[in-house]
């Protein structure tokens, strides 16, 4: 569910025209489209919230386009911009997705009700955004919705594990066999931080020269797991087995028309593999 969910919500960073639609609205580049669209729902926030909430990003990259992007464009006024250029990117690389639009709105709101927004404050905002008239924005943004719960819940996990925001990165490429620039080329952080972070990990005995250890793969897997459980509770409690089977079926040929389009890149800073996304 949560590679379905990446695909259709991540258009509103990679589609042309979300970032046209940040450019228009007065975003100046596009990581001021990114933090500005992302934080929109939070309202006029600081840098620090949106340090906090994003959680792995360097502070010195985000404090080049917050505050600044609400001198630009309103929050209010980017979160239906954002939704409108993501309902027509989906329009164009998913043609069919008018037959089926409605129905997916119909099975998300449930889940979208089930889940708690207490510790989850990309969640919690994003729920809070008004209903579209248009199911295909409004199928986006409860993608996004639910997206944005599942990230809140990774972040918790590796708090509790002890994890900052750059030794995630590190821990994700070495646990994915990537080289580490896919996600530090997007994420600020100096080669500095980047060799402090390394060393932090490695007194951990949770990498070393071969790259990451038993114990940083167990550490790893833990993380994921309680993020999956977490992600998955508000599904089981609001659709049964049937239902989500359905779900599944009827979101998979979105999720594949968008990384079919290339929209995407792969590999990408989220994580998302290409074969993920299956059509059942």
């Amino acid at each position: 569910m949560w590679s379905q969910l990446e695909a259709i919500h991540a258009v509103t960073y990679f589609a042309s025209e979300s970032i046209d639609a940040a450019r228009s609205a007065g975003l100046q580049g596009f990581w001021m489209g990114y933090f500005g669209f992302r934080a929109a729902p939070l309202g006029s926030v600081s840098a620090g919230v949106v340090e906090a909430v994003f959680a792995n990003f360097a502070p010195s990259m985000v404090r080049r386009s917050i505050p600044d992007a609400w001198t630009f464009s309103s929050p209010s006024d980017l979160v239906r911009i954002r939704a409108r250029a993501a309902g027509t990117a989906l329009r164009r690389v998913s043609p069919s997705i008018e037959r089926n639009a409605s129905r997916l709105v119909e099975l998300l709101e449930p889940v979208i009700a089930a889940a708690t927004p207490i510790g989850r404050p990309l969640f919690a905002a994003n729920s809070e955004v008004g209903q579209s008239d248009d199911p295909v924005e409004q199928l986006w943004q409860q993608c996004t919705t639910l997206r944005e719960h599942r990230g809140d819940g990774h972040v918790a996990a590796l708090v509790a594990a002890g994890i900052d925001g750059c030794e995630a990165h590190l821990l994700a490429a070495a646990t994915r066999g990537w080289e580490s620039a896919v996600f530090f080329d997007n994420r600020g952080w100096t080669s500095h931080q980047q060799d402090a972070a390394r060393q932090r990990l490695a007194e951990r005995d949770l990498l070393d020269d071969d790259g990451i250890t038993h114990h940083g793969t167990m550490l790893s897997a833990s993380v994921e797991e309680i993020t999956d459980v977490l992600a998955a509770a508000p599904f089981e409690q609001a659709l049964d087995e049937h239902e989500r089977s359905m779900l599944l079926r009827a979101i998979g040929p979105v999720a594949r028309s968008v990384v079919d389009s290339d929209t995407i890149p792969f590999p990408n800073p989220m994580g998302l593999p290409r074969r993920g996304i299956v059509v059942t």
